[in-house]
């Protein structure tokens, strides 16, 4: 048994240590144990593309605490690789087994945050589970994929031996590492970058018809032509079917269209909750099998919460629950389900699906509905594209930026905004984030007080040229 007030967190990444932190920041005096079954706790994820290309030199700039400054700094107890295995609620008690020793014991609870995360999609296909069929949701998936491409100058295919796959780098001759993206969404695009950065040859392999998911096809034709000018070799509307190889390792990928030869395979197909522990342990799902929560994180067990990747969330334009794992959000839920848990009464009100990657020298942003999703909820809307320029045309340097509107055709409300371009997108879609938190309409918009100099936009910046091009079109 225990005397003080305790915290237990099953997850030490974003949301898991964020919850863990702001407990102890509201009540100090409550013990904070995060149980984490992997190496690494608080990394970021989102930069996993630029360690791969070397554009951060070592994995350790990617973690932003360790379990010995957790402690030190923060009075968090840290276990890694101690897996919880089931929860009892009735006792409040976690079943707790240490990947180390493979011992098993069980740890009693005050309040329970669930924080376990999304997991890489990996469907059923044949040879999936074949070495070289990589996943990049964790650190460890990133070291595993860097340490391979760094490998690969000292192996080479074998010549003459269709059986013998690699050799001593000095029993062939070197070649160009061939790589086959699965997946044209946000990861599938940044590690386009980080892959060619690193001098492989690139496909990607696209389902649907065009990259980016749900994007606008005026942004994606942006994004495409830019991954095509960097080499990137491009195939959409392709199924694949499945994976083969030689010696045990995956050297193609099979798909309705033809096959691809590969040295490294990448899925980056998207996400799904890892919410199997709590649904096991009877805790309610809701949208896309994640855990079901109300505006305090609260799960339907008492004394129980959830927060980040494993978690559903309002989003604020449809007032429906949506799945969407973003880091930021992750970091907000904790911190919430965290204050909650230690006595609060705090709401998360929601999110607006922000999203901003980097494609090449392409920024590529979104926030609020793409018009797919305003047509899976049945909105009567209509999209306004406008080109604009980041800069005044009489300062030197600035560059073409492409925005798209969703604008509800019966209220003028903004339902939706994406754009792409070399610079001054990323900030750009913060303001029109912060308009569709505010429910403001196209004709709001279009009075915004903007900031304005030739450095840094046109006196008419293309936010505000996009809402007057849309207004006139709802007028």
């Amino acid at each position: 048994m225990h005397d003080k007030e305790r915290l237990v967190v099953i997850g030490g990444v974003a949301a898991g240590m964020s919850a863990a932190s702001s407990a102890r920041r509201i009540k100090p005096e409550m013990e904070a144990t995060v149980l984490e079954k992997d190496y690494f706790i608080s990394y970021g994820a989102c930069s996993l593309p630029y360690y791969i290309s070397n554009d951060v030199k070592n994995f350790n700039d990617l973690i932003s605490l360790t379990p010995n400054v957790a402690e030190q700094e923060r009075g968090i107890s840290v276990l890694t690789r101690h897996e919880v295995t089931g929860i009892d609620f009735e006792k409040k008690q976690v079943f707790v087994k240490n990947l180390e020793n493979n011992k098993e014991s069980k740890m009693s609870y005050d309040k329970l945050v669930i924080a376990t995360g999304g997991l890489p999609i990996k469907p059923p296909l044949p040879g999936i589970d074949l070495p070289h069929v990589f996943t990049i949701r964790t650190l460890l998936d990133g070291i595993e994929i860097k340490k391979y491409i760094d490998e690969w100058g000292s192996f080479q295919v074998c010549v003459g031996s269709p059986e013998c796959l690699y050799v001593n780098r000095y029993g062939a001759e070197k070649r160009e590492m061939k790589a086959v993206i699965v997946g044209g969404g946000y990861i599938g695009m940044e590690m386009c970058e980080s892959l060619r950065k690193r001098g492989l040859d690139v496909a990607v392999i696209e389902k649907a018809d065009r990259v980016l998911g749900t994007m606008d096809t005026d942004i994606t034709k942006v994004v495409e032509e830019k991954i095509k000018a960097e080499g990137v070799k491009l195939y959409k509307e392709t199924s694949v079917e499945g994976f083969s190889g030689q010696n045990g390792m995956a050297t193609k990928v099979i798909t309705d269209k033809g096959e691809f030869v590969a040295d490294l395979i990448l899925l980056a197909i998207g996400a799904r909750p890892n919410t199997k522990l709590a649904k096991d342990a009877g805790i309610a799902l809701g949208v896309n099998g994640a855990v079901k929560v109300d505006e305090y994180l609260r799960t339907n067990i008492p004394d129980v919460y959830a927060a980040g990747d494993c978690a559903e969330a309002v989003h604020l334009v449809t007032g429906k629950k949506v799945y969407i794992p973003l880091g930021t959000t992750a970091n907000k839920q904790g911190r919430i389900a965290g204050e909650n848990a230690a006595g609060m009464n705090n709401v998360f009100e929601g999110v607006v699906g922000t999203a901003v990657t980097k494609v090449f020298d392409l920024e590529v942003a979104r926030t609020g509905l793409s018009p797919l999703e305003a047509d899976r909820e049945g909105y009567k809307y209509f999209t306004s594209t406008i080109k604009g320029r980041s800069r005044s045309s009489a300062y030197p340097s600035g560059k073409p930026i492409t925005v798209t509107y969703m604008v509800d055709r019966e209220t003028g409300r903004l339902l939706g905004a994406q754009m792409a371009g070399e610079e001054g997108v990323a900030h750009r879609i913060d303001t029109l984030a912060a308009c569709l938190y505010g429910r403001m309409g196209i004709e709001d918009v279009a009075r915004l007080d903007l900031g304005y100099a030739p450095p840094f936009a046109t006196v008419w910046d293309p936010i505000l040229i996009a809402a007057n091009v849309a207004l006139k079109k709802l007028r």
